[in-house]
């Protein structure tokens, strides 16, 4: 163990203890213990459902859930091999994707079972070839005969798993550059045959993650590849026909899925892998695995016909002999390297979202984004969203403990943004060890210093001031040791002016898309709040708010309900549900229905730091705030103007009461939020910030 690493666990131990102790203070000791166990809890990785494999029962006529309107036209070649043929078109009626689609089988002159049954498979458009010409030309007469818009290319000895087709239309219809998309392919015992494949220099390919699991984090995130094989691919059928089909150079088969990569590139488009897209291959069926003889015979002569064809895009493909790796697969692009505490999971905080729609921004950018939560938890379908959106993902078993794995990736990094003081004090030496060639990013999400100041002033509590003490030494020395510090305000940005002048301070605030105006003011009703009570100052505000704000609201306005939302809520806050008119509804997956039909949202905080993501998700709804003097903090936002400002009891609910009355007042003020929103929260407001941050320009 080096003298970084050791550094890394005594921080590490020490931190804990320190958040610990505050903890305690501030949230008392159930809370603490639960939050204890969860962070100290590493939950194995979410093992993959089992493979559907359908029954092998006799044949017996069935149907396929065809349309006559078909979207989708999936083409299957099959020569002989009837009992493949039938698994596959199986699983295709047993699990229906829910796209339309058409299946078209080209018999290629078959002599087994296929001739006589498939014509009595409801929904299959049956082909059959006056004579046997190999995959190339089945496929190319399959296209011909397509009705859908996208053609996708099956493999009959496959079984596509329970929605791989919808996963596999989603990802070219989620942008489009997308020109060609494969699925992940499993060998029936589970392992992984291809995610993706490689292509070196001298033509030669590498089916990569060949024979491992399919849950190692190398291969379980979409991203850009090669080559796909063609056992399973989706292309739009217009692109298709641009780049000529599959190209009959390469007839009877093998090395034209990987020129039509090539080919597609070539057209500007781009050629992904979906791992979502789950289908059982069982390789060699039809042309056997001995390259040496029968048609396998063609692979190696196609090779050097593609190293022909290809030679100018070859040359810059890695060397023959090169170990895939992600920093090879990603050499061309900059390489990030985010490191928090937790996976982000943006439907809980605003903290979350902004760090989730950074990743976004920074993969449009064309950057490779590998994230590592401190505690290395796989985290479900927060985890899984994270690689559907190209990031890199790390977890237990697969991830080893902070020094090894830094000292086995460290060197490929171009920045690293550290989220947090707590986790940059801790990975700071290590980084600095094991990548010393990256620019550091730390991340503060908001001054937690200025925060525990507020709190411990607001409470009178001198313990807490103590706390609070302690935190602004350290999170000053993370800023001191990093080589560019984010916060999100410009009133952070100009205290650490004063406290950190040394320290290169850039200012990334919340991100936010706009949603539009929701319902109009005549459909809306009732007020909103949306926090996390995890934050304490969440705590104290809805608190504050249902005690000595709510009762003078309902005074006035009898009939109105007050929705609290929020993950985490502790037993006081649940117990607000049983005053009159307050429901307490702790998450709520999908808070769009509050955001677009509430009237008038709260933001009552006492203390707290940063930007408030609660009143960016409001205005972004066109859904009008009021709100205390700390809440529009560093906002750009303008007492009656933008929003309604009020920090005692009374004068706040009398500003509830009047922009829930006043109609006009609260048509100005939901366009005046909208816009502020666009301005100063958006992407587009932030990109030229992220670019200069991390060096994308």
């Amino acid at each position: 163990m080096s003298l970084a690493d050791g550094r890394f666990l005594l921080a590490r131990a020490l931190g804990l203890f320190h958040r610990g102790w505050l903890s305690l203070k501030v949230r008392g000791w159930r809370s603490s213990w639960q939050r204890l166990r969860t962070h100290t809890r590493t939950r194995p990785i979410a093992q993959a459902p089992g493979l559907y494999q359908p029954a092998s029962t006799p044949f017996a006529p069935f149907a396929l859930a065809s349309s006559q309107s078909p979207r989708v036209s999936i083409i299957v070649p099959v020569y002989n091999h009837f009992a493949h043929t039938l698994a596959c078109l199986r699983a295709m009626a047993e699990h229906p994707p829910t796209i339309a689609f058409e299946v078209i089988v080209v018999d290629d002159g078959s002599t087994d079972a296929t001739v006589d049954a498939l014509p009595r498979i409801a929904g299959v458009r049956y082909q059959r070839r006056a004579e046997n010409g190999g995959f190339i030309a089945a496929c190319n007469d399959g296209a011909a005969l397509a009705r859908g818009d996208i053609i996708v290319f099956l493999n009959n000895d496959t079984v596509p798993q329970p929605g791989w087709l919808d996963a596999l239309v989603e990802t070219l219809d989620a942008s489009a550059d997308i020109g060609l998309v494969g699925a992940q392919l499993l060998y029936p015992d589970g392992r992984l045959q291809e995610a993706g494949g490689v292509v070196f220099a001298d033509g030669s390919g590498w089916n990569y993650g060949r024979f491992e699991s399919p849950g190692d984090p190398r291969f379980s995130y979409v991203r850009d590849a090669d080559y796909l094989s063609g056992a399973a691919i989706a292309i739009p059928r217009a692109l298709f026909a641009q780049v000529g089909g599959f190209d009959t150079r390469y007839a009877p088969a093998y090395y034209e899925d990987t020129d039509l990569a090539f080919a597609v590139r070539a057209a500007g488009k781009r050629v992904r892998y979906q791992t979502a897209a789950r289908v059982v291959h069982d390789e060699g069926t039809t042309s056997g695995n001995d390259v040496g003889t029968g048609i396998k015979d063609f692979q190696s002569r196609n090779r050097e016909r593609f190293s022909a064809h290809r030679r100018d895009a070859l040359a810059a493909q890695p060397a023959a002999g090169t170990l895939p790796s992600p920093a090879v697969l990603h050499r061309r692009q900059r390489q990030i390297l985010i490191i928090d505490a937790l996976t982000p999971q943006p439907d809980h905080d605003s903290g979350s979202l902004r760090l989730v729609n950074l990743m976004r921004m920074l993969r449009d950018e064309d950057a490779h984004v590998v994230f590592l939560p401190s505690n290395r938890e796989h985290s479900g379908r927060y985890t899984r969203a994270l690689q559907q959106l190209g990031v890199e993902t790390w977890y237990a078993p697969y991830a080893r403990r902070a020094p090894g794995w830094l000292r086995e990736h460290g060197a490929r990094f171009d920045s690293v943004l550290l989220c947090r003081h707590y986790v940059a004090s801790e990975f700071l030496p290590l980084l600095r060890r094991h990548a010393p060639q990256a620019r550091i990013v730390f991340d503060t999400i908001d001054l937690h210093y200025l925060r525990e100041q507020r709190a411990a002033d607001v409470s009178g509590d001198a313990t807490l001031k103590r706390a609070a003490a302690r935190t602004r030494s350290a999170e000053l020395e993370v800023i001191a040791k990093s080589d560019v510090t984010l916060v999100v305000s410009e009133v952070e940005q100009a205290l650490l002016a004063r406290e950190a002048p040394q320290a290169t301070v850039e200012v990334l605030s919340n991100l936010h898309r706009v949603a539009g105006r929701g319902l109009p003011y005549t459909d809306r009703h009732d007020l909103v709040f949306v926090g996390g009570f995890r934050h304490p100052p969440n705590t104290d505000a809805v608190s504050w708010f249902a005690q000595q704000v709510f009762p003078r609201i309902r005074a006035q306005l009898p009939g109105v309900q007050f929705h609290c939302i929020g993950s985490d809520a502790t037993a006081a806050i649940h117990a607000l549900g049983m005053q009159d008119g307050i429901q307490v509804h702790g998450h709520v997956p999908d808070i769009t229905p509050y955001m677009d039909g509430c009237r008038v949202a709260i933001a009552p905080l006492r203390y707290g730091a940063g930007v408030k993501g609660k009143v960016n998700l409001s205005m972004a709804h066109g859904q009008p705030v009021v709100a205390t003097t700390c809440a529009t903090e560093g906002m750009h936002l303008q007492d009656g103007v933008d929003v309604l400002v009020a920090d005692d009891p009374i004068r706040f609910a009398e500003q509830v009461v009047r922009l829930y009355h006043d109609e006009a007042l609260w048509q100005r003020l939901a366009e005046a939020g909208l816009d502020n929103v666009a301005r100063h929260f958006s992407p587009d407001s932030a990109r030229d910030a992220v670019r200069r941050i991390f060096q994308l320009a």
